[in-house]
């Protein structure tokens, strides 16, 4: 039986960069456990090792969740498995799979080798994870729908739609990926320039034509029930796997609109992970009730200087359906439900209901 649980978010980055490092422990039968669901950039690895021993009181962690191959999720999880001891750790390894999938590339010279040797270097610090959990002797697993981690069940990616439909995704080409980073710049560009109109608390309108790279949306999705509360992990999920996320919990019995209470918003708040649909299928339907008082909280990890993360229209969509939302911005968040207080925390700032958002 589990009978306590606390969340903190660490801020990633000291620039524009997001990322997620996020930890999380629990007590189960008398017993603390502790699971780490990303862990920033390199950069970020040795705060989350300092938070570990100095919050948790351990040097153990039982579960080290990846929760993609971004750099800003894997990079800093290289420091947690050099400087603490791991029981597990559940990563995907895209790059085991390229017998199945080569065959969807066009070029007729890439073999299996080849195409596995690629995907290790473009994912290089989830590859070099990897490697490392190999050379400590650690057990390797893969987030793939059903799987259990803790108290925590994997609903997306199914494995079927990792391997056939996601992975052969992976940056195809060095042509798409540069014309993915001219089409980057182009938007950053246009984005500076953005202007702001006013916003209803009723109309929401967050269309279903956005879209997110195969990356993040191969996104490990956690969910975990404590008592009557329920907790949802996104990593940078997008549309198509946080619907796969609500029609596989609906296949096991998990109502997410009736049970989440505390929400992960996925990729910093970005515009393209969500639509009012979508959301609609994860947490309800919008509040008609503008003055209700909030049930449920969501974090978002944005860095401190992040210009576009998150979105209002993003974080109002959340607060319609009766979230607090909260933002790192360069300080920690908890949350924490029959855990010990800290000494020096105070209860975080919710941001507002923006009346005026992105243009």
């Amino acid at each position: 039986m589990v009978s306590g649980i606390e969340i903190d978010f660490l801020p990633v980055g000291d620039g524009e960069h997001s990322g997620d490092a996020i930890a999380v422990r629990w007590l189960e039968d008398g017993q603390y456990k502790v699971l780490v669901y990303d862990g920033g950039h390199r950069g970020t690895g040795q705060a989350l090792v300092d938070h570990v021993k100095v919050h948790y009181g351990t040097t153990y962690v039982d579960f080290v969740v990846n929760s993609h191959p971004d750099n800003d999720h894997a990079g800093g999880l290289s420091i947690v498995l050099e400087q603490l001891s791991v029981g597990q750790l559940w990563m995907h390894q895209p790059w085991n799979y390229s017998d199945d999938i080569r065959h969807y590339f066009r070029d007729g010279r890439i073999t299996s080798d080849s195409l596995a040797k690629r995907l290790q270097a473009k994912m290089g610090a989830a590859y070099a994870l990897e490697k490392l959990a190999e050379k400590k002797q650690i057990p390797v697993y893969e987030p793939f729908a059903g799987s259990r981690i803790g108290i925590f069940t994997v609903l997306s990616p199914g494995q079927y739609r990792y391997v056939h439909e996601l992975i052969p995704e992976f940056e195809k080409s060095p042509e798409l990926q540069a014309a993915k980073e001219m089409m980057k710049s182009a938007a950053n560009f246009l984005m500076e320039a953005v202007g702001f109109v006013a916003e209803l608390w009723t109309g929401e309108n967050l269309p279903e034509t956005v879209s997110t790279s195969a990356e993040n949306e191969s996104s490990a999705v956690l969910f975990a029930s404590v008592g009557e509360r329920g907790y949802l992990l996104t990593g940078d999920a997008g549309i198509d796997t946080l619907r796969a996320s609500a029609t596989y919990a609906s296949s096991i019995g998990i109502d997410l609109p009736t049970r989440v209470t505390f929400a992960q918003i996925p990729h910093h708040g970005g515009r393209h992970n969500v639509s009012t649909a979508t959301l609609d299928l994860l947490f309800g339907t919008p509040w008609a009730n503008s003055q209700a008082a909030p049930t449920k909280i969501a974090f978002v990890s944005a860095a401190e200087r992040a210009p576009r993360h998150p979105k209002r229209k993003v974080t109002n969509a959340f607060k319609r359906r009766g979230f607090n939302v909260a933002q790192t911005k360069g300080v920690p968040l908890r949350h924490f439900i029959g855990m010990p207080a800290r000494s020096g925390w105070v209860a975080a700032t919710v941001v507002p209901f923006y009346e005026e958002v992105e243009e």
